[in-house]
């Protein structure tokens, strides 16, 4: 049965807070409290987990739970539990997942109410949750992450006083010391220029009379258990692992974009017609938040060559390396992969794996 719980009601056992907290900011602080205040204890859904660092996402699971826990009392911490869970870019596989963690957590037959703040119908939302409650708790000031990330990545310009007077009006103490010291890591001075490349992107196209959509191809390659993989040169995502694809050229089909993909990144010396020959298949991935660069929707064309020697391949274009990983390397390369590739292998491995091909967490 689904409903929402009222204030006088018997509290649960369970509170669940959903979110990518990137960062924690004092908005999500107050409703941690607030659940603290409403539950025995708090599961704290971790999204975005094992993704690769990017200007969205720039922080790890480990180190988003690391900062929620420095920014509550003790005795509130040790009744908050983290859970990581990945993006599926599948709502109902990735609301299984966010069940199963969650229950990990949870002793069987105990309550739980799925906390956070619901300007509107909750129904639609909680249905997606057989079982739950539903505590729908005040808004706590008006924060968003998404201009506190903008905010972060132009710190650099700005007088050490002026950071620590902006961050300190929006993060808890120990999330803003965190950041300032992250300011000298490799890792902000790359994500600060990649999110800068971003913007300019998205800027190029404001003036357009619609919102661009961008269509781009993908080429999955399978050979005596390996895949073939790109590390990107450029950014955005200079020096991640994805599969050997780009845009589509204004008079290619889209299959004769791939094979130029092919050709330009990693010089693999098979003709149209060998893999034409090994094509399974077509698979279109759309999801709107796929990536930042703007709506883009790929089409990954999946090849299974014949089992015998990896064609020799060699970087070029704006790729960095090109190699053929063994298939069951693949689960460790997760935090290492371009946007949603390694959701699209998952996908491709699911719909047209034939032989020995892993499954992919």
């Amino acid at each position: 049965m689904l409903f929402t719980m009222h204030h006088a009601a018997t509290p649960p056992h369970t509170a669940v807070v959903i979110g990518r907290f990137q960062p924690l900011h004092l908005g999500h602080l107050a409703l941690l409290q607030q659940a603290l205040a409403a539950a025995q204890q708090v599961v704290v859904v971790l999204g975005s987990a094992w993704q690769a660092r990017s200007p969205k996402n720039p922080f790890t699971w480990p180190e988003r739970e690391a900062l929620i826990r420095e920014s509550l009392p003790p005795a509130d911490a040790a009744r908050v539990r983290c859970v990581p869970v990945r993006d599926y870019y599948d709502e109902p596989r990735w609301v299984q997942a966010v069940m199963a963690a969650v229950h990990t957590q949870v002793p069987p037959g105990a309550r739980v109410a799925l906390v956070g703040h619901f300007k509107d119908d909750s129904s639609h939302y909680l249905a997606r949750f057989p079982g739950w409650e539903l505590l729908s708790l005040p808004r706590q000031g008006d924060f968003d992450a998404t201009p506190i990330r903008a905010c972060y990545w132009n710190l650099d310009e700005q007088p050490q006083a002026a950071v620590a007077h902006q961050l300190g009006a929006l993060l808890p103490p120990a999330v803003a010391d965190w950041l300032q010291a992250w300011q000298a890591s490799p890792d902000y001075a790359a994500l600060r220029a990649e999110w800068r490349m971003l913007s300019g992107y998205r800027a190029a196209w404001a003036a357009a009379p619609y919102p661009p959509v961008f269509v781009t191809v993908d080429g999955l390659l399978l050979c005596h258990g390996h895949v073939l993989l790109i590390q990107r040169g450029h950014a955005p995502g200079q020096g991640l692992w994805a599969l050997p694809g780009g845009f589509v050229e204004p008079r290619d089909t889209l299959w004769q974009s791939c094979l130029r993909e092919l050709a330009e990144e990693t010089a693999l010396p098979l003709t149209a017609a060998t893999l034409q020959s090994a094509l399974q298949g077509v698979e279109v991935f759309d999801h709107p938040d796929r990536s930042l660069r703007g709506r883009t929707i790929t089409h990954v064309f999946v090849c299974h060559l014949p089992d015998t020697t990896l064609p020799a391949v060699q970087a070029g274009d704006d790729a960095a390396a090109a190699r053929w990983v063994p298939l069951q390397a693949l689960a460790g390369l997760e935090t290492q992969m371009f946007e949603d590739h390694f959701h699209v292998l998952r996908r491709c491995f699911e719909r047209f794996g034939a032989g020995p091909v892993p499954a992919l967490p």
